[in-house]
C-alpha cells in the first residue's frame, strides 16, 4: 500500500487538534479538501479513523493506534524541516576548519571575528593543525576544510584555492646583533644556531629544499611543535630564525636579518575535499573568507 505523506500529515494535524476546521487552518487548505483527504485514506486503510460530532472529532481505536506511530514520524520530520531552515538562514549549525597557525595569525582571524558578529548562532571549531595534520584531518572527515600555508601535497581528493601570498623574514635576538648590519648569506646562516619547526612539518620541508638549491644543509639546533613558540626561542638567543613578518609585534625584542637573497613567496590556501559538500554555514564561512578585505585573492 502507497499512501503519501500528505495524507498522514493532514491525518495528524486532525487528530491533534480534534477538528477538521483547526487542521485546515494550520494547513492553509481548504476544510473540504482536508475532510476528503481523511476518508481517502480511511478508504484505502479499510477502516474508520474519526469519531465525527457535530463539535469535534474523536479517534476510532484504530485512528489512536496509527496516530501513536504517525506523530511520532510527523513530528520527527517537522523537527527536521525547523532545523534545516534554521541551517539554512545560519540560525544554527557548526563549522570546523582545520588551520595552521601562520593562517589564522595572517588571514583568518579578523574573518572570524566578523563572521562571529554576523551569526553568533553559528558553533566555530578551530583546529590547530600543521598543514600535513590539517591535510590530514580533511581527508578523514574531521574538519569541513583546511586553511593551511604551502607547500601543499598535490592530490586528486583535494581542491586548493590561493588566498594570500606573505614572505618570512629572518630574525635573530640581541646576542646575535652583528647580524643585523650587512647582508648575511645562508652559508653563513648554517654557521649558526637556528631555531624552526620540526621535521614532520611542510614548514621543515621547505627550508630543507631552500637550502638544499644552495648546496646546504638545513639543520635547525632548536625544533619546536607550533609556530609561536619560535619567536620566544629567537627573543632569548636560542638561534635564528624565520618567521612571517605579521608573528612580529612591535614590541618584539628581536632584529632583522637581512639577507642577500630574498626568501620565496609562500601561500595561505583554502583547501577543501573534492568528494564531500560543504554544510550551508561551512559554504558561509568559505565565502565571507573568499570575500574578506583581509583576503586578497590571487589570480
Amino acid at each position: 500500500m502507497n499512501i503519501s505523506y500528505d495524507y498522514y500529515r493532514t491525518f495528524y494535524f486532525v487528530a491533534k487538534h480534534k477538528s477538521f476546521t483547526a487542521a485546515a487552518e494550520e494547513l492553509f487548505a481548504g476544510q473540504p479538501n482536508v475532510t476528503r483527504t481523511v476518508r481517502i485514506l480511511e478508504e484505502q486503510l479499510g477502516c474508520a479513523l474519526f469519531v465525527r460530532t457535530k463539535r469535534k472529532v474523536e479517534l476510532t481505536p484504530e485512528g489512536e493506534k496509527l496516530f501513536q506511530h504517525v506523530r511520532i514520524a510527523i513530528e520527527h520530520l517537522i523537527r527536521g524541516e525547523e532545523e534545516l531552515m534554521r541551517e539554512k538562514n545560519l540560525q544554527r549549525g557548526a563549522v570546523t576548519v582545520g588551520a595552521s597557525e601562520t593562517a589564522l595569525y595572517g588571514l583568518l582571524l579578523p574573518v572570524l571575528k566578523n563572521f562571529r558578529a554576523r551569526f553568533p548562532e553559528i558553533q566555530l571549531r578551530i583546529g590547530n593543525y600543521t598543514t600535513k595534520q590539517a591535510l590530514r584531518a580533511l581527508r578523514e572527515g574531521f574538519v569541513d576544510f583546511a586553511v593551511v600555508t604551502t607547500p601543499l601535497e598535490q592530490a586528486e581528493e583535494f581542491t586548493a584555492k590561493p588566498l594570500l601570498s606573505f614572505r618570512e623574514t629572518a630574525v635573530c635576538g640581541q646576542n646575535f646583533s652583528e647580524l643585523a648590519a650587512r647582508p648575511v648569506s645562508f652559508k653563513r646562516l648554517t654557521e649558526l644556531p637556528m631555531v624552526g619547526l620540526a621535521r614532520s612539518t611542510k614548514t621543515y620541508e621547505f627550508y630543507t629544499e631552500l637550502f638544499a638549491k644552495h648546496d646546504l644543509l638545513y639543520r635547525p639546533e632548536v625544533e619546536v611543535a607550533t609556530a609561536d613558540q619560535i619567536l620566544p626561542m629567537i627573543e632569548n638567543n636560542l638561534g635564528v630564525g624565520f618567521l612571517p613578518e605579521f608573528f612580529l609585534k612591535a614590541e618584539s625584542r628581536t632584529l632583522p636579518v637581512l639577507l642577500e637573497e630574498p626568501l620565496p613567496e609562500r601561500t595561505i590556501c583554502l583547501v577543501k575535499a573534492t568528494d564531500r559538500p560543504l554544510s550551508i554555514a561551512a559554504q558561509r564561512l568559505e565565502q565571507e573568507i573568499l570575500q574578506s578585505p583581509f583576503c586578497p585573492i590571487l589570480p
